[in-house]
């Protein structure tokens, strides 16, 4: 039996499943862990529970289907992007790992920009501009704030890569990931000795980057033990979590868009040449497809949007909707529905922990705009599910404007799952939107590069033709559609109104 597991190492738990060799999903398990922000626009986690949880999920998932040690080839890992893990020589961790929606990096940004010539030059070394949530501008916090920890810094690794470091004992990373930690030329698909140079930041402390479908390691004595697996399985480079939800989805050629709804919200487009947005309003990466790029909107609060409000003003009606046969979510969706779209004039700027695409802003805040006496609850949700899709509007405009080609959106994370939230997207993007067979999002498409790198398909884009198929098509609304093209001119104008009173608000502490 060929068994292969895809692990993604999320913000808020772990998700690890299995599939055989057609693809199939045999089992799945998930564990959480929390996430601690320490001070306002601060977010951290300590890696030990990403480690603890890897190990609760694969002997979970090898107990539900009864693998034997043998039958596991290999794994694929995926991982929240951008978090920086500090370690020393002995591959002790020096503290805290910052995360992808830390915000505290705005004064490293602006080090990095002049260091290099500023954001032109800086976007020609490595495609991108410095973004708060970036690991460089970490690794420059590190040594401007905490100098001891840093004199001690021999390592920086990415999150699901720390979790490799478990694994095999090995130091890897791989090029989609590597793509968002600024110090990658992304064109090159290598470490960009010009920019460290600048940073004076040694090359040593970065681990070897491969390509996705790489094999880094096996699994060492220790821990094939402590897992149930053998030492002759494999860990290949796997992928970040955009690129791995990408390949879960089959976006592996030009005219396929992933949407995401997870946390973050990400638009996600296939290219088979390094495109750049001059203005780097939009990501351009490595993807996880060997030799080919993807360019990339990302909205830092969309689900995480739904998840804030439903936690902090409904738990109380949690009782409630179990009565009715349904969870809140479920209840909240469904008052949402009950009312046409527009949300009787009010909007909603889903920027709770500032903003990524298109503006690139930490001072960016939240807020609800147009309430009346007549709104109600469900009016609010609705506007919140409107404003998350809105800013991901933002993100596939900008792409539109950059001539990427857009023939059918595939859709995934927890926010996919809802119909009701498809068909806002197929109306407010303008486009077809697919749900997939296998919504198992960036764990799947690791587990079809863990079976590529284990020999069962010739290449990434082979393993998908032959496993991905959606599920359901949503068509857009004519009419709804014009109603979103009236007011989003309207929900952009909101932010640039309100940008000078949202500096003055972070300027207050």
């Amino acid at each position: 039996m060929s068994v292969f597991l895809g692990i993604d190492i999320g913000t808020s738990g772990t998700k690890t499943i299995a599939i055989d060799a057609a693809g199939k999903v045999l089992a799945g398990a998930s564990a959480s862990y929390p996430c601690e922000h320490p001070r306002p626009l601060w977010s951290e986690q300590d890696p030990q529970h990403w480690w603890d949880a890897v190990v609760e999920t694969v002997r979970g998932v090898v107990k539900k289907v009864k693998l034997k040690k043998s039958d596991v080839k290999g794994i694929g890992l995926s991982g929240q992007m951008h978090g920086s893990v500090f370690l020393d020589k002995a591959g002790k961790v020096l503290r805290p790992a910052l995360l992808w929606n830390d915000q505290r990096t705005s004064a490293e940004c602006a080090e990095i920009t002049q260091r290099a010539g500023g954001r032109a030059r800086l976007v020609k070394m490595v495609a991108n501009p410095a973004l708060t949530g970036f690991q460089a501008p970490k690794i420059l916090w590190l040594r401007n704030n905490e100098p001891k920890k840093y004199e001690k810094l021999a390592h920086v690794l990415l999150p699901k890569d720390d979790v490799r470091r478990r694994l095999t004992g090995e130091l890897v990373t791989e090029v989609s990931d590597a793509s968002g930690t600024l110090l990658l030329d992304v064109v090159k698909r290598q470490w960009s000795k010009t920019l460290l140079g600048k940073l004076e930041l040694d090359l040593s402390l970065l681990p070897t980057v491969v390509e996705s479908e790489d094999v880094t390691g096996r699994l060492t004595p220790e821990v094939a033990e402590l897992l149930g697996l053998s030492t002759d399985c494999i860990v290949v480079g796997g992928a970040g979590d955009c690129a791995a939800g990408a390949i879960g989805n089959g976006i592996v050629r030009k005219g396929l868009v992933n949407t995401s709804l997870g946390t973050s919200g990400v638009v996600f487009a296939y290219s088979d040449q390094p495109e750049v947005d001059p203005a780097g309003r939009l990501h351009t990466f490595c993807h996880a497809v060997r030799g080919k790029w993807h360019q990339m909107g990302v909205t830092l609060a969309a689900a995480g949007s739904f998840g804030w409000f439903a936690d902090t003003l409904c738990q109380t009606d949690g009782e409630i909707a179990k009565k009715k046969g349904g969870d809140l979510f479920e209840q909240l969706v469904a008052e949402a529905a009950e009312h046409k779209p527009g949300a009787e004039g009010l909007f909603f700027l889903p920027y709770l922990a500032g903003e990524r695409t298109p503006h690139a802003d930490p001072n960016a805040r939240g807020a609800f705009v147009g309430l009346t006496l007549s709104h109600n609850r469900g009016a609010m949700v609705r506007a919140v599910l409107e404003g998350v899709t809105y800013s991901l509007r933002d993100c596939l405009d900008l792409m539109r404007a950059l001539d990427v080609p857009v023939e059918a959106i595939r859709t995934t994370g927890g926010g996919a799952k809802s119909p009701f939230w498809r068909q806002l997207q197929a109306d407010l993007l303008g486009a077809k939107v697919y749900s997939m067979q296998a919504d198992e999002g960036p764990a799947y498409g690791v587990a079809l590069l863990a079976a590529v790198g284990c020999g069962e398909f010739a290449d990434i884009t082979e393993a998908c033709a032959a496993t991905v198929r959606t599920a359901s098509e949503t068509k857009p609304n004519a009419k709804t559609r014009k109603v979103y093209d009236q007011r989003v001119h309207v929900y952009r104008d909101l932010y640039r109104q309100l940008k000078p009173a949202f500096d003055k608000i972070a300027a207050l502490g």
